[in-house]
């Protein structure tokens, strides 16, 4: 049976965010009939710009709460009623994180407990998180912060008792076109002929909003709880991106900043032995999951992918080339991007 939102009740945490307003008008596009959409965060000023697209007037389910997942009792308060919630609120940039990291931890991992909690406490039936890719085998504080969410909500499963209640996590790389993504940096500093790069052989996965909201949508439906899905996606060179949006201008190596990888990754070695395979998506399973295992993979049509397995955006099988970078773009960031 088909996922029907209708006549239920969600809130997005940090839904003010891209991900946050792609999802929203997905939901009222497919379900106009959804009960209550609440969108909680804690800028007024991000707010009152995304009610000036999404208007309470015209969207009457939709509302708007300023509250911070570090505020339990507020967050609580939130989920009154809700059936489903989407954590998206986080605290994302890296040197940002690395000179506060405790702000850092108060937000992703502490927040990650207060959804938790609300989540226990206000009869809540799914909870999907969204994960990154520097969660897996984090080398700076923000991804060590994800690692810790990702390690809460998976184990929130084991908490939940009888309640009909499943948390999962959704795990994917670089957003094309997302705030502080490199393509709209790139397409802002191109006029000046010179592009910074930090590494020549620098690599990311890519995704687009829609497809990371299809991800979410996915987990609602399928998840038993305790998973951690990772969409098989393509990759790109930070090299191709830069010829693709200005292929005269002049790359200038400035080196990979502090905390920063080379190469991402989403499933490591480690985590293959618990990885299985479906066809659009990887799935981390729960190192002790509440359900079966066999029913699990039989039932998705999975299979265990092959122990060492890891899922790297440098030994990636799929890539995107300038010419395909320029029609990501026009698809998804600027239909009238031109060279």
């Amino acid at each position: 049976m088909a996922l029907d939102l209708n006549n239920k009740a969600i809130l997005i945490t940090g839904g003010t965010g891209s991900f946050g307003k792609k999802f929203v008008e997905t939901i009222f596009e497919k379900w106009p009939q959804v009960k209550r959409l609440v969108v909680y965060s804690r800028d007024e000023l991000k707010q009152f710009e995304m009610s000036q697209t999404f208007s309470p007037q015209k969207y009457k389910a939709l509302r708007y709460f300023i509250g911070d997942v570090r505020d339990g009792d507020r967050l609580k308060r939130a989920c009154e009623g809700i059936d489903i919630i989407v954590h998206a609120a986080a605290l994302k940039q890296v040197p940002a994180a690395e000179y506060n990291p405790m702000e850092c931890i108060k937000t992703n991992i502490f927040g990650a407990e207060n959804v938790i909690n609300a989540a226990l406490d206000c009869g809540i039936q799914k909870v999907v998180a969204l994960s990154t890719d520097k969660a897996a085998a984090p080398i700076n504080l923000y991804g060590a912060t994800k690692l810790c969410s990702d390690k809460l909500f998976v184990a929130a499963n084991n908490m939940k008792g009888s309640r009909n209640l499943a948390f999962s996590v959704v795990r994917y790389g670089n957003v094309i076109g997302s705030r502080g993504s490199v393509v709209p940096f790139f397409l802002n500093k191109r006029q000046e002929g010179l592009l910074p790069i930090t590494h020549p052989h620098m690599t990311r996965f890519n995704i687009s909003l829609k497809d990371g909201v299809d991800m979410v949508l996915h987990a609602i439906e399928h998840a038993w709880g305790g998973e951690i899905f990772v969409p098989k996606i393509p990759s790109y060179k930070i090299t191709d991106v830069a010829t693709a949006i200005a292929p005269t201008a002049q790359q200038h190596i400035v080196g990979i900043r502090p905390g920063e990888k080379l190469h991402e990754e989403m499933i490591t070695e480690s985590d293959s032995y618990n990885t299985i395979e479906l066809e659009k998506y990887f799935v981390i399973l729960p190192s002790t999951p509440v359900w079966s295992t066999e029913e699990f993979i039989q039932n998705f049509k999975g299979h265990y992918v092959e122990p060492g397995f890891r899922y790297n955006s440098e030994s990636n099988t799929e890539w995107l080339t300038p010419e395909g970078i320029r029609e990501q773009i026009k698809l998804h960031v600027d239909p009238d991007f031109t060279v």
